[in-house]
């Protein structure tokens, strides 16, 4: 099991997000090994004037390296939920994967700095330390959650839930 690497990945959607965001994890299962979930987080569109969006995190064992885990198995997951891409790219979306962190390496550090990324994933790796901040997770995610709204989603269950 040495040559697998996990991958925690931000799961997030505002169109259909009840369904799709619950349905990504399910896809996610079907092809690997979702190690563990977080609660599902509500906040606000970033960057574009949308509905909310529902995000969660997963860490995900893959034998994969990143870009090759984005085109086998990220981009037909979001193919499958419908996503479109298009030039905006802070749209609405059925379901938006992004790999935030791999074998504990910091991916996009820009991703960080949003509640609705380290939110969650705190949930998951609270004593990690936030690669720009330099704090525990858990210490940055206090902090951003007194800044922005988010709210946690009691009642959208993703069915890996680990706790």
């Amino acid at each position: 099991m040495s040559d697998l690497h996990r991958a925690c990945l931000s799961l997030g959607s505002n169109i259909g997000a009840e369904k799709n965001l619950p349905k990504a994890v399910e896809l996610l299962r079907e092809v690997g090994e979702v190690v563990s979930i977080s609660s599902v987080w509500e906040s606000k569109s970033v960057g574009f004037d949308g509905p909310n969006f529902l995000n969660a995190c997963a860490v995900f064992l893959t034998p994969l390296q990143p870009d090759e885990f984005k085109e086998k198995i990220i981009r037909p997951i979001e193919a499958n939920l419908g996503r479109i891409r298009s030039s905006e790219k802070n749209a609405p979306r059925t379901i938006d994967i992004d790999i935030v962190l791999f074998d504990k390496h910091p991916l996009n550090t820009d991703f960080w700095e949003y509640a609705f990324v380290t939110v969650p994933l705190a949930e998951l790796i609270p004593d990690f330390e936030h690669p720009v901040r330099r704090e525990k997770l858990s210490e940055v995610a206090g902090q951003l959650q007194g800044q922005v709204w988010i709210v946690k989603r009691e009642d959208v269950v993703l069915s890996s839930r680990i706790d």
